[in-house]
């Protein structure tokens, strides 16, 4: 055993530090390496086409012969969404609870894997070997089922990664946080707390889901001639149930759109998280053959995600269901960070249709899924930490939640704010930050993965600021000739036929630009095409003070 203890437990994370989502936490202790979650983010707005952001899969690729599993602790798209992403590119065994499982196997259905996938379902009390390590699954409450924080246990010590959580004295499934087996691993040692930062600036606690079932009945009451029409996050299967259970309550029927919706909804009754009477759920195709008042649709586009359903709702784009004075929306979500303008879009969109909309900010219709202070308190209290990490959040969320634990008597040298990418390195006798690994990010755009980048980003930026103009010519180089054009294209820079005497002078420049390339003693097309660019970007700056990008196209003929 001193021989084992001799060795390093290093903690980095290649997601999930300094943002909202795309967690992903590496643990290595000798020869193996586990990974914690495999999460997926949003774009921000000047990743310009960008669909999905997930972290760089390099370390993980060159150590790929001594990761001995991925290890999820629930089953939401920032903390599972990268799996199909890295299956693609290693072959790892993955370990979740049964919802968190069966939602993967409905993703990876729209990917195509080149090998059958090691999926393992476990339970909340499982321990699973990982080499010299053990991975103990501990239940907690969140805003989607089955979800678990995680023991690992080491030869220098325990580690605990809470993944998300809150204390729900009331939850909808009856399972309480086990926080009998939090205190009984405080009393046995824990070495370092990975604990979730997201809502450490908010004080007190949490409030129960099952308030949110209390404002939707209420809804429901006093709007019994409305067609409700109730997005939230399709991974939270204890409020989709109640909205079903309400909806029955009133005779109406249930109408599921969306496809990650769908899918979600299929896999929590299939494997018995959700119950739903017979008959109970229509397809959206027959809602024409009820009255709005017996109706109920519940429906994806909660942060107002473009060609979302309730998007294409809002601007009477859906194949299926238009909205106007009979219907009332029901936004039971609060937006992620960022996302603000798209869900007032969408708000917007609706009240000019005279549809009602009702939002958390007005109706008690939504709680966080994540712990406030009073929760992430309890816990350092319960676990009592050598050291202590903060993850999940924005770095106010971090140092948020470093001075709770200061406040609660944890030594500011035991605490440590990481940064993606930064390597925290555990002895037997110290902790400290030592060396770096590949913490950056891949865009997923379409069906490219990585093959987007910072001067792609930067084109389109620039594309979309400036515009573009393309001048097309062909030339002889042998004969030191323009053959044909130049002809001048724009995009995104004016309108040509309002500017026809610009676009006359930008093709006399051009021109001019290449019969001075084609009479020098030596030109080539890389020099030739300068000169057109540079020319160009001189004029026009002078005249517009704009600098769009210019593209020379030129013909050898």
């Amino acid at each position: 055993m001193a021989k084992k203890a001799a060795k390093k437990l290093k903690v980095a994370c290649l997601g999930g530090l300094g943002e909202i989502g795309k967690n992903l936490t590496v643990l290595e202790y000798g020869d193996d390496m586990i990974i914690i979650d495999c999460g997926m983010g949003f774009p921000d707005d000047d990743m310009l086409g960008v669909d999905l952001v997930i972290p760089d899969f390099s370390y993980l690729k060159k150590n790929a012969d001594r990761i001995r599993g991925v290890f999820l602790t629930h089953g939401h798209e920032d903390h599972i969404g990268s799996i199909p992403y890295l299956l693609s590119e290693i072959d790892v065994p993955i370990y979740g609870t049964r919802l968190t499982i069966g939602i993967i196997k409905y993703k990876l259905e729209e990917h195509k894997i080149p090998f059958k996938p090691r999926l393992f379902c476990v339970e909340a009390g499982d321990v699973i070997e990982a080499g010299e390590m053990f991975v103990e699954f501990i239940h907690v409450n969140h805003s989607i089922a089955d979800a678990c924080a995680l023991a690992i246990f080491t030869p220098l010590g325990t580690v605990i990664h809470t993944g998300d959580f809150k204390l729900d004295l009331t939850p909808i499934d009856g399972e309480v946080m086990d926080l009998t087996r939090f205190g009984e691993l405080g009393k046995e040692g824990v070495l370092l707390l990975m604990c979730e930062s997201t809502n450490a600036e908010r004080p007190g606690f949490t409030p129960s889901e099952k308030t949110v079932g209390e404002s939707l009945k209420s809804i429901f009451m006093r709007h019994p001639k409305k067609r409700i029409v109730i997005t939230t996050f399709s991974s939270n299967v204890h409020r989709v149930q109640q909205i079903i259970d309400i909806s029955v309550a009133h005779k109406r029927k249930v109408a599921v759109i969306g496809r990650s919706m769908q899918n979600i909804v299929s896999a929590a009754i299939e494997l018995g998280y959700m119950h739903v009477p017979e008959g109970a759920i229509i397809d959206i195709g027959d809602i024409k053959n009820y009255n709005p008042e017996n109706v109920t649709v519940i429906t994806t586009g909660s942060q107002g995600e473009p060609m979302s359903a309730l998007y294409r709702m809002a601007f009477s784009d859906h194949a299926k269901l238009n909205l106007g004075n009979d219907d009332l929306v029901v936004i039971s979500a609060n937006p992620i960070p960022g996302n603000e303008k798209l869900v007032d879009r969408l708000i917007n969109e609706f009240t000019k249709n005279n549809v009602t909309v009702f939002r958390d900010s007005s109706v008690e219709i939504h709680v966080s899924g994540h712990a406030c202070q009073g929760e992430l308190k309890l816990l350092q209290a319960l676990v009592k930490p050598k050291y202590f990490m903060p993850v999940h959040g924005e770095h106010k969320h971090l140092a948020a939640n470093r001075d709770l634990a200061k406040s609660m008597g944890q030594d500011a040298s035991t605490i440590f704010i990481g940064e993606n990418g930064k390597v925290l390195e555990i002895s037997s006798k110290s902790a400290k930050f030592n060396g770096t690994v590949p913490g950056g990010v891949l865009f997923v755009d379409g069906s490219g993965v990585g093959d987007v980048g910072n001067i792609v980003l930067r084109d389109r930026k620039h594309l979309s600021e400036e515009g573009i103009i393309v001048v097309v010519a062909s030339v002889s180089l042998d004969e030191g000739l323009l053959m044909s054009g130049p002809e001048i294209i724009t995009r995104g820079f004016v309108y040509m036929r309002e500017s026809e005497e610009l676009i006359a002078e930008l093709r006399r420049i051009a021109y001019e630009s290449i019969y001075d390339g084609l009479d020098s003693d030596y030109i080539d097309w890389a020099q030739l095409k300068n000169m057109i660019k540079d020319d160009l970007a001189r004029y026009i700056y002078s005249k517009t003070k704009r600098r769009p990008m210019i593209l020379p196209i030129i013909l050898d003929v």
